[in-house]
């Protein structure tokens, strides 16, 4: 948990049941609930002893890994100092670049639509007007936009001394392109950083692309076998465990899938999609380094097959999270280890602060509903965190969820297993919308089975299915 100082400066973290301790004894008040934080009333920071912490990320597509992290010397047995990374806090943060680019896309498709049915309004902009230094599409602005917000926001809450930062480069030339040589092994094969069969774990999601299976040996197999004239490019491999690779032999994808059409029609999509996420990656790794070094904190970069290397070495599975818990140097000759690992990590999902649209167009993109511009109804306003206290009827108890308000009064609160309207009256205010939601997941066990660290199901509100939101 977060702590402040009574002046509001940041202190060293403290360990869940030290805070229920101070909060029941008096000494501390919630500062905040989503990251929880909380306030001490009788102690500045020049009373207390901080020795700071880092700040670990794992930039990714759709979502990125942070890690807050403090490290210490200890003694061996022998006599060697070695240095020991504790876990404090891990984030994931979910990006929405892909809901961003399709509203764009739709935005652009009412446009076209408009000028060419006969009802010109205005003008098209030129086409040889100029980008300023720096500029990217709104798509990837926001992934870096909301990665510098949070971490602003950690900078607060936790006396952060070092930022240390995976800048990964993948080389889409080689990546795309097929490979010459035969003779050495796909998981040797190193693409500035990212190794072929790392991507295609990531592309695949650690299980096998015929049957789904995860947790077992997987190797790589040519959908078009080499001995039908099938190529060494990406393009042309999956992921497979090792029956279906052995059942499938030489036999056309098609033929060996048979019987499973869904399958079948999942796997060929799957191969055909573009390097998306590949290119955003190569567009916003320097500029997001070059904007983390404005808070003032020394910043370090550090390679993706440094932090592969030393998550397999502390026999870590992978995750966003604890990519970011082993990013940095851990120097295993010396003796060096990570001793704790958050076992639940704190879900960010970005949702924006609303439209700025004032009106909701058609299918057509005409305007076909006029919007309130009124934000605030009763004293909330869409996405504030609050607690209902439902006297009686079907919902009768105590609820915390986040609120979609009505001009009426009769606002809808969103909990993790239930949706329903309550009256502003029965509503207490926690947390004001700040353009995120809150969860809580479990971290992926520690185990030889890798899987993700949600399921991915969704509940009503769009919060996943395994994700627990705050006091829930």
């Amino acid at each position: 948990m977060f702590v402040l100082a009574k002046g509001g400066e940041p202190l060293m973290p403290c360990h869940p049941a030290r805070a229920r301790e101070l909060l029941g004894s008096g000494r501390a008040v919630v500062a905040r609930r989503a990251p929880f934080t909380i306030r001490l009333k009788d102690r500045s920071r020049a009373g207390s002893a901080v020795a700071g912490v880092q700040l670990r990320l794992d930039p990714g597509s759709k979502a990125t890994g942070i890690a807050v992290t403090d490290e210490r010397d200890e003694v061996g047995a022998k006599g060697r100092t070695a240095l020991v990374r504790r876990g404090l806090v891990s984030i994931e943060l979910r990006h929405r670049g892909r809901q961003i680019h399709s509203g764009m896309v739709r935005r652009a498709g009412h446009r076209r639509r408009r000028r060419s049915a006969n009802l010109r309004y205005r003008a098209p902009r030129r086409d040889n007007r100029t980008r300023p230094d720096g500029w990217l599409p709104p798509s990837l602005r926001h992934r870096i936009d909301s990665t510098m917000s949070l971490v602003a926001r950690l900078c607060r809450y936790a006396p952060v001394l070092e930022i240390h930062v995976e800048q990964v480069a993948f080389d889409t030339a080689l990546i795309a392109a097929a490979v010459s040589s035969r003779e050495q092994d796909f998981s040797e094969r190193t693409h500035a950083g990212s190794e072929i069969r790392e991507f295609l774990l990531a592309k695949w999601e650690r299980s096998c692309a015929y049957c789904g299976a995860t947790g077992v040996l997987l190797n790589i197999e040519h959908v078009r076998p080499r001995s039908r004239g099938g190529s060494d490019r990406v393009a042309n491999l999956v992921i497979a465990c090792v029956p279906c690779n052995q059942a499938k032999g030489a036999a056309r994808i098609d033929e060996f899938l048979a019987d499973r059409p869904a399958r079948l029609e999942r796997v060929i999509a799957q191969l055909r999609r573009p390097l998306h996420d590949v290119a955003a990656m190569n567009t916003t790794r320097l500029l997001l380094v070059k904007t983390l070094a404005t808070h003032g904190v020394a910043v370090h970069t550090w390679s993706g097959g440094r932090t592969s290397w030393n998550r397999l070495a502390m026999g870590l599975p992978k995750s966003h999270t604890l990519d970011a818990l082993a990013t940095g140097v851990i120097d295993l000759e010396r003796g060096d280890a990570v001793v704790r690992i958050p076992a639940q990590i704190l879900v960010v999902r970005s949702t924006g602060r609303g439209s700025y649209a004032r009106t909701t167009p058609d299918r057509y993109g005409f305007p076909r509903l006029q919007r309130q511009r009124r934000k605030i109804h009763h004293g909330f306003s869409t996405g504030d965190l609050a607690a209902a206290v439902v006297p009686k009827g079907k919902w009768a108890g105590r609820w915390v969820g986040r609120v979609s308000v009505r001009a009426g009064g009769q606002h809808r609160i969103t909990t993790l297993t239930s949706r329903f309207d309550v009256s502003h009256r029965n509503l207490r205010l926690l947390q004001r919308a700040d353009g995120y939601t809150y969860g809580f997941a479990d971290e992926i066990r520690l185990s030889e089975e890798h899987g993700p660290a949600y399921s991915g199901r969704t509940l009503k509100g769009g919060d996943p299915g395994n994700v627990r939101t705050p006091d829930a």
